[in-house]
């Protein structure tokens, strides 16, 4: 689930495989410098992309920049009204959407990548600035951004179906059957605030692709990068002939998002956030379709024949990428006892090469969450472990606005530090006595997102196949490597459906069987 202070639609968001821990000590925090970036994206003031055109917003909310807590921008910000606007037009524009012939759904999608490639540098100032991510993970974000978009269009050749063998009973003798694939209908799509530009792209992209309008909702903090990025949409699908309308952008708080989820015309809802909030959506949506992707506090599992250092540098590197701010970051270690302590160690000893400081720092790997109340929650939670009596390894404190990467050890069952999703730069090492105790501690949790396992022994990987209950098990690399082609998402807690260009749009396209008496 969603810590508690989070916002609603605050994401589980798929992270990038992440970069090398730096071998340069701690970085001090400073006060942020003054610099040029794009203090809004090239699209018009206090409007939102609803209709065919930009309409004025209701209000103006501002933007902050989590380093130093300064706001660096103004957004246009919505209300239910102006939600409900949007979904009356995507519904009036889905048969216009749906008729769009695979070569101009095509056409967009790639030349949307393209545009994406032109402005790479200025969206990734951007995303430093509004999420307070380190450049390299906000550049990552860009880049798979681009690679979504390209894989959707790869995917519209492929939305086909085949044909039945009817009469394999005598009452369809004569008869020719086949299904094909047809547009759901208008989608929501529900973003949030740690990959915002990449999560919006996993939504839009792939409902374009299966000819679905969409109208996609970003976190309040986060607004700026998706509002460049359906702009641009929105300008190659009027330079293609097709409707502006087909995307649409409704910024807000909860009220937007149940207005949006709620509504009659709506088909499918696509939402990445939290548990609890998830839960609600699937109630009140139903019988639309839903897709969640929700909470998660991926394991990784150390086996006693694990190469160490590439289980402790997967450590180092998979649990403070995005400042923690990942839902496949490494949250939990488990270690069969014969090497948990050598282990323990050797992630400690590179503990001091993850570099904390000012996120636009090209060495920087952690910087300040999102806001004071995610800061605060994450050191109330290694508060809570600690006197529960895990043993704090490392960090543990403040560096400036920033937590310092942590290790903890031995946090009991019940301490949401073991048991929530932290959010935040924290790892909690577990030792187990042997590989089926570990694979039972990975499964004893409410959440089954990604889990990782380190060995050399094939067994033990085939094993981790067949025992561990996730949605994803990923062998000697950290948990939160994903490929933006592949299917993601998980099994209890952690949601249901998949996302990936080509197992979104099959979540956003209905089959149709068809029947011909020739």
């Amino acid at each position: 689930m969603r810590p508690p202070g989070s916002r609603d639609d605050a994401p589980n968001v798929p992270p990038a495989q992440p970069v090398d821990v730096s071998p340069t000590p701690p970085a001090d925090v400073s006060p942020a410098q003054p610099v040029d970036v794009p203090l809004a994206p090239p699209v018009p003031p206090g409007r939102l992309p609803v209709g065919d055109g930009w309409v004025p917003a209701p209000r103006t909310g501002p933007v902050i920049f989590p380093y130093d807590g300064g706001e660096f921008a103004t957004a246009p910000v919505g209300d239910a009204d102006l939600a409900r606007r949007a979904v009356e037009h995507a519904a009036a524009a889905r048969p216009r959407v749906a008729k769009l012939a695979s070569r101009v759904r095509r056409q967009v999608l790639g030349a949307v990548a393209a545009d994406l490639e032109d402005v790479a540098g200025p969206m990734e100032d951007l995303l430093v600035r509004e999420t307070g991510k380190p450049r390299t993970d906000c550049r990552t974000e860009v880049r798979r951004a681009v690679a979504t978009w390209q894989a959707a269009a790869d995917e519209v050749v492929h939305i086909h179906g085949e044909t039945v063998p009817l009469d394999l009973l005598p009452s369809g003798d004569g008869l020719f059957g086949f299904w094909t694939r047809r547009p759901v209908g208008v989608v929501v799509g529900i973003a949030g605030f740690n990959y915002p530009m990449m999560l919006a792209s996993h939504k839009i992209a792939p409902a374009l692709a299966a000819g679905c309008p969409v109208i996609v909702k970003p976190a309040p903090a986060t607004p700026l990068a998706t509002l460049w990025l359906v702009h641009l949409v929105r300008e190659r699908l009027a330079a293609a002939g097709a409707p502006a309308g087909a995307v649409q952008l409704v910024t807000g708080d909860t009220e937007v998002g149940c207005a949006l989820t709620t509504h009659p015309e709506v088909a499918a809802v696509s939402f990445t956030g939290s548990a609890a909030v998830g839960h609600r959506i699937a109630r009140d949506a139903a019988p639309r379709k839903v897709v969640l992707e929700l909470g998660s506090n991926a394991a990784l599992v150390v086996a006693a024949d694990a190469d160490l250092d590439a289980a402790a540098d997967a450590v180092a590197r998979g649990g403070y990428y995005a400042s923690g701010q990942a839902c496949i970051a490494v949250q939990r270690v488990i270690a069969v006892a014969e090497i948990a302590g050598e282990l323990e160690r050797r992630i400690a000893e590179r503990l001091p090469g993850v570099v904390v400081g000012d996120p636009r720092e090209e060495r920087t790997q952690v910087a300040a969450l999102i806001d004071e109340a995610a800061t605060e929650r994450v050191l109330t939670w290694i508060d809570r472990a600690r006197a529960a009596g895990a043993r704090l390894v490392a960090g543990g404190t403040r560096v400036g606005r920033c937590v310092a990467p942590t290790l903890l050890a031995e946090v009991p069952d019940g301490q949401p530090a073991w048991d929530e999703e932290i959010f935040g730069p924290v790892v909690a090492l577990r030792t187990v006595p042997d590989l089926d105790a570990a694979y039972e501690l990975v499964n004893a949790g409410r959440y089954g997102l990604h889990a990782a396992v380190f060995t050399r022994g094939l067994d033990a990987a085939f094993r981790a196949l067949d025992a561990l209950d996730v949605g994803g098990v990923v062998i000697n690399e950290v948990p939160g490597y994903r490929s933006d082609v592949a299917p993601y998402g998980g099994v209890k807690d952690s949601g249901l459906g998949r996302e990936g260009p080509r197992f979104a749009i099959e979540e956003l396209t209905v089959t149709r069987m068809v029947v011909i008496r020739p």
